[in-house]
């Protein structure tokens, strides 16, 4: 089953680590997307850009609104999200849990829903 593992943090936590310890952290979470990939459980991870780089989109009464950044206001910004193939949810945890970024953010793990028909 497919599970993508959303990962939140505080941007601020990031932007406070020294560049030694960012590095770390990046070498890190590359490093185990390797070995998931390995595994044959990484289908895709990614990084986000900043959320101040963001925009979001709605679409009321057929007109499309855009405004900066995300629509609600979080403590927590989405900072990236790891798309993994895991055998139930028991597993799809203990693979999120271990996520270098789990460490210092959240990690909320869902399961792709199969659209009817597709």
């Amino acid at each position: 089953m497919k599970y993508v593992c959303l990962v939140y943090g505080e941007e601020k936590d990031l932007h406070a680590m020294t560049p030694d310890r960012l590095a770390k952290l990046d070498a890190d979470s590359l490093a185990y997307d390797r070995s998931l990939d390995q595994r044959g459980k990484l289908i895709i991870a990614q990084a986000l850009q900043s959320v101040k780089t963001s925009k979001s989109v709605r679409r009321r009464k057929g007109k499309r609104l855009v405004t900066d950044g995300p629509f609600t206001e979080t403590k927590e910004q989405l900072l990236g999200f790891v798309m993994i193939e895991a055998g139930d949810l028991d597993e799809a945890l203990e693979i999120a849990g271990a996520i270098p970024l789990a460490e210092i953010g959240t990690i909320e793990v869902r399961a792709i829903y199969n659209v009817p028909g597709s």
